[in-house]
């Protein structure tokens, strides 16, 4: 008799495929474009007016780069960065203000103006003709935020009525690296004050940005949905509110016909029909994908991301829910020869879910090797078999009763959420020409494929293992760790959101931000992944159990266009 299968009980999709052809936009006129140009620039005639004004500089630069429209203006903000390093970083006319100096050091460092070195921070600019190289001590610190400083290494609580200074130091403080007892010490000082003085703020725009930031940084915060955000509560400039509108909208309507085009692909598929076992979440998979390659030039990587993610959730539900072990041990080995030949060993559903699996890998392959002459067909085979031997190795915890420990699951799981995967081909898709050398480095491993995956298994464990404890799968990290520790399950998500994740995102930044040998694209690509997670996981399953977040984030990418304002005011 068929040894009886486990059902995840997961809900409908957000969107039927009815809905997704019926999405429409009016900006696909020229008439738009043209009015792009025009306001562009109007806009690089406000850049160039606050030459002098660093003030005015650095809250422009910080506006473009929330309404997402910086890159339309990179050669004017390298170089208004690049001049205000040299210049003006250690000019002691602005180290009184919390706000500036603040704001100052955010802007630098996530636009990679410092790469740590061992007891230095060295820092290379490139432009047409030079190269300089800055040594400074770790005392650099101590000298930036110095003034705001007692005797005893503490931030002065004479600043705390300062709240947008306090709130710009706060989110300067999420680009820390281990060991920067300073800017921990900020994150702490600013945590507090801003949580007492939330409420009593008069201005309700600067109230709603603390809101916003205490419950996520901007460091930690997708893009495009930011850029949604702050047009929202912004009162500034209107020749910069309607040049991020009409870019939003414009890039809106390249994401609709994207979606419509993926889910003709899933419908033609059938595989929402065959394996109705599984998830169907084609929305949540091209959310995810905009997440990790938003800029409108990597389609293509939206496109194989979408797919991969809609094989990787079928994948997982059979590993986790439907398939018995005979059918996990030979579904393993089957994807691990990379056999088409064999397919007939497999149950059917196995086969239909086989064989998507092998079109989709060799779908980019053939576009890499037409492209670039490159074959990565190999790369691709490991790593869909490591990721299905993690997933077996999972399966047999689940069905022999182990609890594994929190090192031996953590060594397996930050491959089954599935970081690497997701993170190679991420580089695969938004790298052209690849580099074999950066390739091997990869394949090794490192701290930009290893940290993001790791964060991303812990924010998932963190947003699903109530339904999965209910359910009655593999022990996660949180059961794993309560099991150790003997503490309760609070305690753990304490410990886990407060310290071993804090911990594991300064080791992103070192290791990403400030990269020896950068890899163009693919270092925002993999903060991007954990940017991603935290907007699906902060409150819930936002993937799997779609929730209200969820939906009312699809519908602001790809449904809802934004007014645009005058500009006559």
């Amino acid at each position: 008799m068929e040894e009886t299968r486990r059902s995840g009980n997961y809900g409908t999709s957000i969107w039927d495929h009815d809905y997704v052809q019926s999405l429409t936009t009016p900006y696909t006129d020229n008439k738009y474009i043209e009015q792009v140009e025009k306001l562009k620039k109007q806009v690089q005639i406000i850049i160039d007016e606050t030459e002098n004004h660093t003030l005015a500089q650095l809250e422009l630069i910080d506006n473009l780069q929330r309404f997402d429209i910086s890159n339309h203006f990179e050669d004017s903000i390298k170089k208004i960065l690049g001049d205000i390093y040299r210049d003006e970083f250690d000019d002691s006319k602005h180290m009184q203000h919390l706000h500036v100096t603040s704001l100052k050091f955010r802007l630098l460092r996530q636009n990679g103006f410092l790469v740590p070195q061992g007891a230095f921070y060295i820092y290379f600019l490139f432009d047409n003709t030079n190269i300089f190289l800055i040594f400074f001590l770790n005392l650099f610190y101590t000298e930036v935020f110095g003034s705001f400083l007692d005797k005893e290494g503490n931030f002065k609580e004479c600043f705390a009525g300062d709240v947008k200074g306090v709130l710009s130091l706060y989110e300067a403080s999420f680009l820390s690296v281990e060991g920067e007892r300073i800017l921990d010490s900020a994150k702490k000082f600013s945590t507090r004050h801003l949580i007492e003085k939330v409420k009593q703020v008069e201005d309700a725009i600067l109230a709603e940005k603390v809101r916003h930031a205490l419950e996520l940084p901007l460091h930690w915060r997708v893009q495009k949905l930011e850029a949604r955000w702050f047009m929202n509560i912004y009162n500034g400039d209107p020749i910069l509110l309607q040049l991020a509108a009409l870019d939003f909208n414009m890039v809106q309507t390249i994401y609709q016909d994207e979606i419509k085009q993926l889910s003709r692909w899933h419908k033609e598929t059938g595989l929402a029909d065959k394996l109705g076992f599984a998830r169907n979440r084609l929305p949540e998979s091209y959310l995810w994908a905009v997440g990790f390659t938003p800029e409108p030039q990597f389609r293509f990587s939206r496109e194989i991301m979408t797919k991969i993610a809609v094989m990787i959730v079928i994948m997982d539900d059979t590993y986790d829910v439907y398939g018995t072990m005979d059918e996990l041990e030979i579904f393993t080995e089957m994807v691990e020869r990379w056999d088409i030949n064999a397919l007939d060993r497999l149950p059917e559903y196995m086969r239909i879910s086989f064989l998507a699996l092998f079109n989709c890998a060799n779908e980019l392959a053939y576009k890499i090797l037409r492209d670039q002459g490159l074959n990565i067909i190999s790369k691709l085979r490991k790593l869909w078999a490591e990721l299905s031997r993690a997933y077996y190795q999972e399966a047999k915890w689940f069905h022999s009763g182990y609890r594994p420990s929190t090192n031996e699951y953590i060594n397996v799981a930050w491959l089954t959420i599935p970081g690497p995967v997701l993170l190679f081909h991420g580089y695969f898709c938004v790298t052209n020409p690849i580099n074999t050398k950066e390739l091997h480095f990869l394949e090794q491993y490192p701290g930009i494929i290893r940290w993001p995956g790791i964060v991303l298994r812990l924010l998932g464990d963190l947003g699903t293992s109530s339904a999965e404890i209910k359910r009655g799968d593999v022990p996660k990290y949180i059961e794993c760790y309560m099991h150790e520790t003997c503490c309760s399950e609070e305690d753990a998500r304490e410990y886990i959101k407060k310290d071993l994740i804090d911990d594991l995102l300064k080791k992103m930044n070192k290791e990403i931000l400030f990269m020896d040998k950068p890899i163009k694209n693919f270092q925002t690509t993999a903060m991007n992944l954990v940017r991603i997670g935290f907007s699906f996981y902060q409150f819930g399953d936002g993937f799997g159990s779609p929730y209200s977040d969820t939906k009312r984030n699809l519908v602001s990418l790809l449904v809802e266009p934004i007014p645009i304002p005058s500009t006559s005011s």
